[in-house]
């Protein structure tokens, strides 16, 4: 599988992502520059995280008019593989790739930590090597991760089993002790109706390699892969 890494200005954890699948799985890979519009060379496109212009107006509202999002729209709608990390989502969600928007944290305050995921629907393309209710512990780092959309979205995620990712106690309590932005219904990650486009705000990426403290975000890649 050949993947594509695009690159904003302020893009910053377009090297974690690419070393993951490069060197940790072995796969075709290649940094894409956002002012290019040829990606048909890829199977898989990674939007990462970092501060894509300068978070400047809104996070994701300048990321989302650079010249190559229109190819990575077309890709998407076409049933390409797309993941969006943490700024990444953010992107996805300005593009109208997935519902919802990306808010300021309830505390106002930008979170750097482990916290854990409850894996809600493990029968997607992005989480099928996890187990359903499967406890992951992976870290965050936003300031605009807080998920919020209106009712009738939030509905249909939940029916049409859209929901990937929540934040979770230890156990896999769901409670808003373990929310550490405020997204409704805790949420942490999402995919669109089709099923070939993740978002979420958490890296996984950061945690594939036992050396780094942990693997519990290898799943996410593996199942991509197979």
């Amino acid at each position: 599988m050949k993947f594509g890494i695009i690159v904003f200005p302020g893009s910053n954890c377009d090297h974690d992502c690419y070393h993951v699948v490069k060197d940790v799985f072995e796969q075709d890979t290649e940094y894409i520059w956002h002012k290019e519009t040829d990606i048909k060379r890829f199977d898989c496109l990674i939007l990462p995280g970092g501060f894509s212009y300068g978070d400047y107006l809104r996070t994701g509202s300048i990321a989302r008019f650079s010249p190559v999002m229109g190819e990575v729209i077309k890709f998407a709608k076409n049933g390409g593989i797309v993941i969006g990390i943490c700024n990444g989502f953010q992107i996805l969600t300005e593009a109208g790739l997935l519902p919802g928007v990306l808010m300021r944290n309830k505390t106002l305050k930008f979170i750097c930590k482990n916290v854990y995921l409850k894996v809600e629907n493990n029968q997607t393309r992005f989480t099928k090597m996890y187990k359903k209710g499967q406890v992951l512990k992976i870290p965050i780092a936003h300031a605009d991760g807080n998920y919020f959309a209106d009712t009738d979205t939030i509905k249909r995620l939940e029916d049409n089993n859209q929901i990937t990712f929540r934040y979770c106690a230890k156990d896999g309590g769901i409670n808003d002790v373990s929310n550490p932005n405020g997204s409704l219904h805790n949420i942490a990650g999402i995919i669109n109706e089709k099923g070939n486009v993740l978002g979420m705000m958490p890296h996984p990426e950061r945690l594939c390699e036992s050396i780094l403290g942990g693997d519990d975000g290898k799943g996410v890649f593996e199942s991509i892969l197979f």
